[in-house]
């Protein structure tokens, strides 16, 4: 390829059009952005100061004109972009960078061939995450995002929509299919033109662009758009050059639908994965590590110019009263859902409390998480990993030797208030056959790990547990200056630990609400300022799932919602904190 030829109309330095347009608006304070769009912007304004990457005017410009001259709303008026959508999709389609690579080339003038280098071009991003509020026109732009490639692609595309729900997934379609029967712009008119029934005449004859019984075809590049359930069973095994997954953490998604269509997309050279959603309220779903994985690329934590991040939301819920600060977590406020609706909807969520939660989630997506469970999102967030070698600690214990974690959870007193957190659990072989393939996946990444230890067939022997966990807490060479434990199951191990390890710092903690209150209140402080050091996702899971009840005089009780949202670390960790604290003299 002809380098000339190849930058021709590309470049290196100049800053997106529609983006520089709507970040000065940003810059001067007309637009409020929440942090995760700051972070955003940060990354755009690195790419633009990237010598190594370059920005395509015209590709945005044809996209752009495509949408604008040939689709239409689902009540057929005219599309008009939003200037969300110009942001998004310029950054969908206007980066390119450069991939030397090795290519087979046949000779022209005699048999066989050689290999020779090139520098093909490529584009940029091929994911691309959206999570902001209902009402925010999402689901229009996966369809924008469908049709492109559709009828302008001239290669052969698998394309692939799905959603939480068949519904959902059909209002993608929707203005497909609007536009195919107004047939706005010439495109549409030609590919929509002649009989889908004539298979026999001229090709030219025959319509083009169809709503079949598969989905939407395109039956001169023999492509198609077709509706998928959003389980991994139907997306696994497939090629699809372009997915739209809609509303991926709306519903109780325990499967990484996102990744399974991934790892058949990535075969393609220029795959595009588009995951649009409103902030859920279902915590520990698949949802949940996707966007751990989005925060620690905001962060800077890895780099990743592959994957587009835009997500809107609320800092603070006390922003919830402040009406300018909504288009932080609805960049279309006024434009496809009305002042008048959020204002409606803040006034029911103080009226009905038990519509509060949804609200919160879906109009300001701030994740719901923290108002319906114990622990925030950003509590639950793992730190970076430590170790804690020879330290003094406390351990507690939650014994099960059921389908319950064996849980043992270790705290080490740190400088500035901090506490260091470790974990070990137990299960059986038996529980973890019996899981289901989407929870199977989660526990693989407890014991990949080591937070999670399987010992045993159908019943954990708690001497063989405490056989391991001695030689764990050697191996560590931890100082274990406490012991609190749940009496109940407890009585053989604890009479073992109180034999090998004298009769000190051995409390027993009464589980109910007149008890666990304070200690609660206390860890929840603890991990909102952040104190909680901890970088074992088995915690995170575990706080995760932990939810209170509260009592007539407004004491609080730990609970789990679903047998299967094991809480059992942290229920160790209550132990190891109300020993500790009966046994600060030890730690002085």
């Amino acid at each position: 390829m002809d380098m000339s030829e190849a930058l021709d109309g590309l470049s290196n330095t100049a800053t997106p059009k529609y983006y520089g347009i709507w970040r000065e608006k940003v810059i001067d304070g007309e637009i409020p952005v929440c942090k995760e769009i700051s972070a955003e912007m940060n990354r755009i304004d690195s790419l633009i100061a990237n010598p190594g990457v370059y920005y395509d005017p015209e590709e945005v410009e044809g996209w752009k004109r495509f949408c604008e001259t040939e689709m239409t709303l689902t009540d057929g008026s005219d599309l008009h972009l939003l200037e969300s959508f110009l942001v998004w999709g310029e950054q969908l389609y206007g980066w390119y960078y450069f991939v030397d690579t090795t290519v087979y080339e046949p000779f022209e003038d005699k048999p066989g061939g050689h290999y020779v280098r090139k520098r093909i071009l490529k584009p940029l991003v091929n994911k691309q995450y959206i999570i902001t509020a209902r009402g925010s026109a999402k689901s229009l732009y996966d369809t924008l995002v469908q049709m492109y490639a559709l009828t302008m692609d001239t290669a052969t595309t698998q394309q692939i929509v799905t959603s939480a729900t068949m519904k959902q997934a059909e209002e993608i379609l929707s203005p497909i299919r609007t536009a195919m029967s107004r047939a706005r712009g010439p495109l549409m008119q030609f590919l929509t033109e002649g009989s889908l029934q004539n298979t026999t005449g001229n090709r030219l004859k025959r319509q083009k662009l169809a709503s079949t019984k598969k989905g939407i075809e395109n039956f001169l590049t023999n492509s198609i758009i077709e509706i998928r359930p959003m389980t991994i069973d139907k997306l696994q095994s497939l090629r699809p050059k372009v997915s739209t997954v809609d509303e991926w953490l709306s519903g109780d998604i325990r499967e990484d639908v996102i990744g399974a269509l991934e790892q058949g997309a990535s075969k393609n050279p220029d795959y595009i994965i588009v995951a649009t959603s409103s902030e859920g309220t279902v915590r520990n779903g698949a949802g949940d590590s996707v966007k751990m994985e989005l925060a620690s690329i905001l962060r800077g934590e890895y780099v990743d110019p592959h994957t587009s991040i835009w997500h809107y939301k609320l800092d603070d819920v006390k922003e919830v009263a402040d009406p300018e600060m909504w288009v932080k977590a609805c960049p279309n406020i006024g434009k496809t859902v009305s002042y008048e609706t959020y204002q409606r909807d803040v006034e029911r969520m103080e009226k009905v409390p038990a519509v509060r939660n949804d609200i919160l989630a879906k109009r300001f997506g701030i994740p719901m998480e923290g108002y319906t469970y114990f622990f925030t999102y950003e509590d639950t967030i793992p730190h970076k990993h430590h170790e804690f070698w020879e330290m003094p600690c406390s351990v507690g214990a939650d014994l099960s030797q059921g389908d319950d974690f064996c849980a043992f959870t270790f705290l080490f007193p740190l400088s500035r208030d901090q506490f260091g957190v470790k974990t070990r659990s137990y299960i059986t072989e038996n529980t973890l056959m019996k899981l289901p393939a989407a929870t199977r996946v989660k526990y693989n990444e407890f014991l990949e790990e080591g937070s999670l230890q399987v010992v045993g067939t159908t019943v954990l022997d708690m001497m063989d547990v405490y056989d391991d966990l001695d030689k764990f807490i050697d191996e560590m060479k931890y100082d274990v200056r406490a012991f609190g434990f749940d009496p109940y199951n407890a009585k053989e191990f604890v009479t073992r630990w109180e034999q090998e390890n004298g009769p000190y710092g051995i409390e027993k903690v009464i589980q109910g609400a007149k008890t666990e209150s304070v200690p609660l209140g206390e860890l929840k402080h603890l991990a909102e300022e952040r104190l909680l050091i901890f970088d074992e996702a088995i915690m995170s899971f575990a706080m995760g799932n932990a939810i209170t009840m509260e009592d007539t005089n407004g004491n609080r009780k730990l609970l789990k919602k679903r047998y299967e949202d094991k809480i059992d670390p942290f229920a160790a960790l209550l132990d190891a904190w109300v020993a500790f604290k009966l046994n600060k003299d030890n730690f002085e």
